[in-house]
């Protein structure tokens, strides 16, 4: 299996952090190793990063099951997730709204996949795919939080769907 830590990938790729309203620059984000899983970087693997204008969002394995973590930019800590985490999940591909108020991620649970929104303000987690009988991959936030865009595989493809935050299916025009 393919492993890296999330310093490299970023150190690699040298992040393009959009700060809106403003020119977007490109800053390399080089924060230390903390081998007790505070901060952003841990021996453990990091998977799926993606930044919004004040957060990194990343799955890992740093507590022994695959976790969604939010990581403050401003502060350099992990924010505590309340309620979105759970030992019985694997928890993949996460999205963050530019607010980081949404979350949204992939789960595996038992062979099944699903897409879950996080809503921070309210700390409560909701399964937005309970009703598809399709496997669920690659879940996006819109920056604004408004619009979550995820595939599904039907009729032998993938498709896209669009949903809003509250779990209605939305018609692309």
């Amino acid at each position: 299996m393919w492993q890296c830590d999330l310093r490299k990938i970023i150190g690699i790729l040298a992040v393009s952090l959009t700060m809106h309203g403003c020119a977007a620059y490109t800053r390399v984000v080089d924060f230390p190793l903390d081998p007790g899983g505070r901060s952003l970087n841990s021996r453990s693997l990091e998977l799926d990063p993606e930044v919004s204008d004040k957060y990194i969002v990343f799955a890992s394995d740093r507590n022994g099951s695959q976790d969604i973590y939010l990581f403050d930019i401003a502060t350099r800590q992990t924010i505590l997730l309340p309620g979105l985490n759970a030992l019985n999940e694997i928890a993949s591909q996460p999205s963050v709204s530019e607010d980081g108020r949404y979350i949204v991620f992939g789960v595996n649970r038992l062979g099944e996949s699903d897409i879950y929104l996080f809503d921070r303000e309210f700390q409560q987690k909701r399964n937005l795919t309970r009703d598809l009988n399709q496997e669920v991959r690659n879940p996006n936030i819109s920056a604004d939080g408004s619009k979550i865009a995820f595939e599904v595989a039907e009729n032998g493809q993938w498709d896209i769907v669009l949903m809003d935050p509250s779990g209605k299916q939305l018609d692309v025009e």
